[in-house]
């Protein structure tokens, strides 16, 4: 694990930024990163920053065989996450309550992920995914 904080702290350095924090949850495979400086230049850039980061872990954890880790930088994964879950909720009760189905935007898998997650013990609907590649996005359906 230790190696991947020094990767980070590399990638971040090269980056130009001197100022932040790495905190590794080994255990859950989790890693958050916290930029202190510059923030209208991480905040406007944080969506693309999270994304080429993980990416970038993924393809070093597959080419040395291991598990990579996630990482979250200025909590924007968490936020996100929040973000999508009530988006998600909102929308199956809408649903609900109309009978009709509701698309969602296009999402990533991992976004798709957590709404089929957030109302797979909802009894009232369904969820699939529909599209291809950046277009996929999830349907919430009423259950007949």
């Amino acid at each position: 694990m230790e190696h991947w904080e020094q990767f980070i702290k590399t990638l971040i350095e090269g980056l130009g930024f001197t100022n932040y924090k790495v905190d590794i949850d080994a255990e859950h495979r989790h890693g958050a990163v916290f930029i202190y400086e510059d923030q209208e230049l991480v905040k406007g850039n944080l969506p693309a920053l999270v994304e080429a980061i993980n990416h970038l872990v993924q393809l070093i954890a597959q080419k040395q065989n291991s598990q990579p880790i996630f990482f979250d930088i200025n909590n924007y994964r968490r936020e996100r996450e929040t973000l999508i879950g009530e988006l998600a909720r909102a929308a199956a009760r809408k649903v609900v309550a109309t009978k009709e189905p509701i698309s969602l935007p296009a999402m990533n898998s991992y976004e798709r992920r957590i709404v089929h997650t957030e109302l797979a013990a909802n009894p009232e609907v369904r969820t699939e995914s529909q599209g291809a590649g950046k277009e996929r996005y999830v349907i919430i359906k009423p259950v007949a």
